[in-house]
């Protein structure tokens, strides 16, 4: 399990919750000295086209430190689908987050879609053909629906519950019902469904099932190709105890 950071990540370019200080720091403490850490480089403006529009790019880079961070982001995302093409999971210590970035506008604390650029990156390469994305936020995936809305060969799934047990089945009885195959899973990876975060619902063992679950199914439908982006997740005190179940459910580890 490879997890893809930069220290610019670090950077507080806003004052929305996902660029919050201490946010980034509380899952890096978790995480460090149990993965094995790299570096990214920038998205370039070729990258970011590949799925928006120029004004919306031009629009974002009246902020030059929101655009900055926001090109790395993006670089992150496609470099944890380079390692995940390669055989080896990925995820993408990341931010800002982007699954409510489409094409042509960005809201939400997003401002490009990282997921969906490093999923396209590599079908305009012609090294995956069929892409599922999962989206385990709480929140819908407005931006990365709409840009593979007319695309089928990405599918997007969000899966929904009233309830910590109705939206695990959700999830089980859906990849439970897949026929099809495809070349890789990508996880748009928020935790803000926890049961002391915005969702209130889901508890740290469950990120580890998710974990497991999802890299299982890759296993057996996606060659084994998995890699998984930061979204959301804002109470500091858990969000690195869940990101961390998380990458062990990923990486087939034992839940402490």
């Amino acid at each position: 399990m490879k997890v893809v950071f930069h220290e610019k990540y670090r950077t507080v370019y806003s004052s929305d919750p996902a660029a919050a200080p201490g946010r980034m720091e509380s899952i890096y403490n978790e995480l460090y000295g149990c993965f094995d850490f790299v570096q990214p480089s920038p998205a370039g403006e070729g990258d970011l086209a590949l799925v928006h529009d120029w004004s919306h790019i031009e629009r974002v880079r009246r902020q030059p430190l929101v655009y900055e961070v926001a090109c790395l982001a993006v670089g992150g995302a496609i470099r944890a689908a380079e390692i995940a093409f390669e055989g080896e999971p990925a995820f993408g210590l990341i931010r800002p987050p982007g699954h409510h970035a489409s094409r042509d506008h960005s809201w939400g604390f997003c401002y490009f879609n990282n997921v969906a650029v490093a999923v396209e990156r590599l079908r305009r390469d012609g090294r995956v053909g069929p892409v599922l994305i999962v989206d385990i936020d709480l929140h819908f995936g407005d931006g990365t629906h709409s840009i593979f809305s007319r695309v089928p060969e990405v599918e997007y799934f969000h899966p929904e519950g009233p309830s910590r047990e109705g939206y695990l089945k959700c999830l089980s009885d859906w990849l439970g019902a897949v026929r099809r195959e495809y070349d890789m899973l990508a996880v748009s990876a928020g935790f803000d469904r926890h049961v002391e975060d915005w969702g209130g619902m889901l508890r740290t063992e469950d990120y580890f099932d998710l974990g497991r679950r999802l890299r299982r199914f890759a296993d057996e439908h996606c060659g084994g190709r998995i890699f998984a982006v930061l979204e959301g997740g804002y109470n500091r005190n858990v969000l690195g105890k869940n990101v961390k179940a998380f990458l062990n459910g990923m990486s087939q580890a034992t839940y402490p």
